[in-house]
C-alpha cells in the first residue's frame, strides 16, 4: 500500500487541475545513481493492465509491478524548507541512501 500525507495530496491535486487532464499520479524507481536506485513520479493518463491502483485521500497512485516490490509501505509528502520544496518518500525498505539524497538502495 502506498500512502500519501494531506500535504501531499492537495499537491497532486493542484498538479493535476492545473494539467487539465490526468488520473493519477505514477510512482516508480529506476536504476541510477551511486546508491543503486531513484524514485520516479510522474502524471498517469492510462493505467496498464499489469499495474496496481492505490486510492488514498482522492488520489490515485499507480505502480507497475517491479516498482511495486520496493515501494510497498511508502508514505509519499510534500514539504517546503527555506526555499527548497518537494515529495519526499519515506519508505520502510530503503536501507541505505547517497550522501546527495539522489538514490537509495534496499
Amino acid at each position: 500500500m502506498i500512502t500519501l500525507t494531506e500535504a501531499a495530496a492537495e499537491r497532486v491535486q493542484r498538479f493535476l487541475a492545473n494539467r487539465g487532464k490526468g488520473m493519477g499520479l505514477r510512482l516508480g524507481v529506476k536504476t541510477t545513481g551511486c546508491s543503486g536506485m531513484a524514485y520516479t513520479l510522474e502524471f498517469v493518463d492510462q493505467v496498464e493492465a499489469t499495474d496496481t491502483v492505490f486510492e488514498d485521500r482522492g488520489v490515485k497512485v499507480v505502480l507497475d509491478p517491479k516498482s511495486l516490490v520496493y515501494l510497498d509501505g511508502t508514505e509519499l509528502d510534500y514539504t517546503r524548507e527555506g526555499l527548497n520544496e518537494g515529495f519526499k518518500f519515506s519508505n520502510p525498505n530503503e536501507k541505505a541512501r547517497c550522501g546527495c539524497g539522489e538514490s537509495f538502495s534496499v
